[in-house]
């Protein structure tokens, strides 16, 4: 199984950064790259609320879609969400951590065990495309919270 691990520190407190995080519908703002996510059912930002997800995955796919299920909230500490498509699973996990007078989040964004052409894919576009793009995909939350 394949994993993606990356942070930023963002010179915010905790409960600034939170609801950007906490409110899947809102991440498309610090998105790098263009989709969108609707609740289907529960309350926004709950444990077993779902929601449709559509958007691009490298390489070529630009209307992607993910069936989106939150797992697991411990507010303004870690938040899970769960995206499955025909891969499987995608589990997404962010930690928040007061440090240096900001917070220090961590994405960590664990792949399924990939079949066909993705098994073939995931290990070459990981440590370019996805590294990338999480790390500007924080950048982006980072610019919000510190309000730049």
């Amino acid at each position: 199984m394949a994993q993606l691990l990356v942070s930023q520190f963002i010179n915010a407190p905790v409960d600034k950064i939170w609801p950007w995080i906490s409110d899947l519908t809102k991440h498309s703002e610090w998105s790098p790259t263009p989709h969108s996510i609707e609740l289907t059912s529960g309350t926004n930002g709950e444990v077993g609320s779902t929601y449709t997800s559509v958007g691009w995955v490298p390489p070529r796919d630009k209307n992607h879609h993910n069936e989106v299920r939150i797992e697991q909230v411990i507010p303004n500490v870690k938040f899970v969400f769960t995206a499955k498509d025909e891969n499987g699973t995608f589990v997404n996990t962010f930690t928040l951590e007061p440090a240096s007078g900001g917070t220090l989040v961590t994405f960590q964004h664990d792949f399924p065990k990939m079949v066909g052409m993705g098994r073939v894919l995931l290990p070459l576009l990981l440590p370019i495309v996805g590294k990338k793009d999480a790390m500007v995909r924080l950048g982006k939350l980072k610019a919000i919270a510190e309000g730049n």
